[in-house]
């Protein structure tokens, strides 16, 4: 990860052993003295309190997302933000977002693998499976599988998504359920089979030669005239065309489940069939499979775009041992073997060059267009694109642990977390279809009895059981926001799940961290000013000597000045370092000090020649008791950080900075990129407060950082972004990842998310418009059966389309 991943916090002029105002950037042990946030237990070696984000582990082995406003069910200790109680007893990273699955425990997808949750009764932990779904071709039969499996005693928590074809299960032991799963999920939708990971996938049967057989017969029954031959051919074509939906119907009428679509059209069109209208039922049946046979072929190709556009994982590698090369699969390659990287391949694992230069297309990886030159010793990320030279690597990361196989992970276990407007619209469809089938009875009965035109309303309350389906809108919601975490991974964004771009839609603030985030975090000495009579390489040089043994950015930023004019380090003695205030040393003989402008006031220099630089962080020296100069060191601004603010700033948001750093050198960033607000020198913790009071005024907020410092503040805001280049820590920490550490991901992230929201609520729109249009045509005598199956199938096989021009969506 990045050196700004890794940086804390330190308010300045406090007591830190540089001497310097500056955001801490810790690879090793700190001596400063100061309170720290460390992330992840990891032990620091300074010897004071620190303020760790995860003090108590939760034994249920994963980080878990709750909104603020829902409790959690599930069982342990954690912290809240905003004083919120939480009543499910894990110790949380986030707490914001997530709602809870109908069925149980916690009910979320926290990205592992295992999970280890405790089950329904409170007792014991748990462990998560995923199998396969196959034959899974109906959206609502999806949720409503989801819905009974979760319902079985032994499960903690269920999530099937029909956009992957992926059931997770958690709980004791889910493969010991697997014989009762499979039984609810072939009851529900007849050949669905429910696969281990370990079983080989079966292709199904293709209704394709039932539809050209049913329609063929159907074309010859309305070509015969009137008599026998006509009725046997039309109920030829009804039996070929009907007999998987009638035999369906019936098997799951036997285990008491009524209102599906094949009770549903069952019964549609053997009413048809039973006031004498044979063409219409054979008629509306066909146009049924067929409009299901396209929604499913457009299902499944919207699936296929989508995880072939994150799926980057090779099948083979070229293996080089000695002086020869050969083939083997990608899951072979153990970590230290040597790959050959040809020119126009794909890296197909994580490594380290190790001989050859090239450059890289990381587009596939970054959403960078920009191709990077790599040379031995630079790393290299699977999925990138070898542009120019050949190349050996050496692997770090099996195909397991590799970017291309963490980015897949993390498109499907988003693809589990489903955003509330998803889980709506299952509820809605349970009411939905009995709702509209009882208007059919009472359109069938009532007018009937007054008018004594049974044919006709009979007919008309067929109508309306057609349309009574909910597939439309189950299927049109979590296929957008499918579709909208394919698009951001297609640019270098991961999502969490629908309840992070859910959030991004409401965002009305955008808070950022300085340092990694709006600025690159690589601090650059800009100017060497010497006092009268001083030479600039003889200051540097002495201020490079002092800084030597420093691990700090700011020192480490001195000597690389140092090295680049061929600055030779002079040679100092008794250095010692005053907390808060810089370094004391001698040189020659003579005291030198190098530090900030507190350190030479305790000393009685006078600085009435120097001349501070806004914006910059400085360091003074003197020598013999005379102020000898100082340097000019600041933080670079990233160059797309201007235009990335501005394009928020057009998309109608605010925005804010929260660091550590001075006052004036905040503002001087602030001041250059945009930014409206700007609050520095704040802590860890003060950060928190600052943006409790951002959102108290503003509404909801997006703050973006490095995903591990930063942690409480990611985990207060609405939404956390993590900035970096997809390492684990910030991966796990937030619930956006930009894998590219530029600011422009954030204005496309809040419109993708934007437009993922518009596209899902035009399909809810124009799939209850359509249905509430054909009720009314229905009762005013206009609508046909045909139209009937029009405003389903039709409207499904639409919203689906709809859906998925996401991902060709400009950039």
């Amino acid at each position: 990860m990045a050196e700004a991943m890794r940086k804390e916090a330190h308010e300045h002029g406090a007591a830190c052993a540089c001497g310097h105002e500056h955001e801490h950037t810790h690879e090793s042990a700190c001596d400063c003295g100061h309170e720290h946030h460390h992330p992840h237990e990891e032990p620091c070696a300074c010897g004071h309190e620190h303020h760790h984000p995860h003090e108590e582990p939760c034994t249920c082995g994963h980080e878990h997302h709750h909104p603020h406003e829902e409790p959690c069910a599930c069982g342990h200790e954690h912290h809240h933000p905003h004083e919120e109680p939480c009543a499910c007893g894990h110790h949380h990273a986030h707490e914001h977002h997530h709602e809870h699955d109908e069925h149980g425990a916690c009910g979320h997808e926290h990205g592992h693998e295992q999970l280890a949750a405790p089950s329904k009764t409170g007792r014991g932990k748990g462990k998560q499976r995923v199998y396969t779904m196959q034959n899974l071709g109906c959206a609502h039969c999806a949720a409503q599988m989801q819905q009974r499996i979760g319902a079985l005693d032994g499960v903690n928590d269920c999530v099937l998504v029909y956009e992957t074809k992926q059931l997770r299960v958690t709980g004791a032991d889910p493969d010991r359920l697997l014989p009762q799963m499979r039984e609810i999920c072939s009851s529900i939708e007849s050949g669905a089979k429910v696969l281990a990971p370990e079983e080989e996938h079966e292709e199904g049967s293709s209704p394709l030669g039932e539809l050209v057989g049913g329609a063929a017969l159907f074309a010859a029954g309305l070509l015969v005239p009137q008599g026998a031959a006509k009725f046997t051919l039309l109920i030829a074509a009804y039996l070929v065309l009907g007999w998987r939906v009638l035999w369906t119907a019936l098997r799951n009428l036997t285990r008491g489940r009524v209102f599906d679509e094949n009770f549903l059209m069952s019964i549609a069109t053997i009413g048809a069939v039973a006031i004498g209208d044979y063409a219409e039922a054979v008629g509306v049946m066909l146009f049924y499979r067929i409009g299901e046979f396209c929604e499913d072929r457009a299902v499944e190709r919207s699936r296929r775009q989508i995880m072939d556009a994150v799926d980057l994982r090779p099948e083979v590698v070229q293996l080089a041992v000695g002086g020869e090369t050969r083939t083997i699969p990608a899951g072979d390659a153990k970590e230290g073997d040597i790959v050959l990287v040809r020119p126009g391949d794909r890296v197909p694992l994580d490594g380290v060059v190790v001989e050859g230069e090239s450059r890289l297309d990381t587009s596939a990886v970054t959403g960078e267009p920009v191709p990077v030159r790599v040379t031995p010793g630079d790393s290299a990320l699977s999925g990138c694109v070898n542009t120019d030279g050949l190349i050996k690597m050496r692997v770090t990361h099996v195909l397991a642990e590799s970017m291309v196989t963490r980015i897949l992970n993390s498109v499907e276990n988003a693809a589990a977390n489903k955003p509330k407007l998803d889980r709506f619209i299952t509820r809605f469809s349970r009411l939905y279809t009995p709702a509209v089938v009882i208007v059919a009875l009472l359109t069938a009965l009532i007018p009937g009895f007054v008018t004594g035109d049974w044919s006709k309303w009979v007919y008309t309350a067929l109508t309306f059981l057609v349309i009574s389906c909910p597939c439309a809108l189950v299927l049109s919601v979590p296929l957008t926001y499918f579709a909208g975490i394919g698009a951001g991974s297609k640019r270098g964004i991961l999502f969490k799940g629908g309840v992070s771009i859910e959030a991004l839609q409401d965002i009305k603030t955008v808070v950022m961290d300085k340092t990694g985030t709006i600025t690159e975090g690589n601090f650059v000495v800009q100017r060497a000013a010497p006092a009268e009579g001083q030479d600039a390489d003889e200051l540097l040089a002495l201020a490079a000597a002092c800084e030597a043994a420093s691990t700090h950015p700011i020192a480490r930023s001195i000597l690389a000045a140092a090295g680049e004019k061929g600055v030779s380090p002079l040679t100092v003695e008794a250095v010692k370092e005053q907390a808060g205030e810089g370094v004391t040393a001698r040189w020659n003989g003579k005291p030198v000090l190098c530090g900030n402008q507190k350190l030479l006031t305790r000393y009685g220099i006078d600085l009435s020649a120097y001349r501070g630089a806004k914006g910059s962080t400085e360091v003074l020296l003197a020598c013999e008791g005379r102020f000898i100069g100082h340097l000019e060191i600041a933080d670079t601004v990233k160059s797309d950080a201007a235009g990335a603010v501005s394009r928020m700033k057009k998309q109608g948001l605010k925005t804010a900075m929260l660091t550590g750093d001075g006052q004036d050198s905040a503002e001087a960033v602030a001041q250059t990129v945009g930014i409206d607000e700007v609050r520095a020198r704040l802590l860890p913790g003060d950060k928190l407060d600052a943006l409790g009071e951002i959102r108290a005024k503003n509404g909801a907020v997006l703050f973006v950082g490095d995903g591990i410092n930063d942690a409480p503040v990611l985990a207060g805001a609405d939404v956390g972004a993590a900035m970096g280049s997809g390492a684990d820590a910030a991966i796990e920490a937030a619930d956006v990842v930009f894998m590219h550490a530029e600011l422009s991901a954030v204005p496309d992230a809040v419109s993708i998310a934007r437009q993922t929201g518009r596209i899902a609520k035009q399909n809810i729109a124009f799939a209850l418009l359509i249905k509430a249009l054909v009720l009314v045509l229905g009762l005013a005598g206009i609508a046909s059966m045909w139209l009937a199956v029009f405003a389903d199938s039709g409207v499904a096989l639409l919203c689906v389309l709809n859906s998925v021009r996401l991902l060709y969506r400009k950039a």
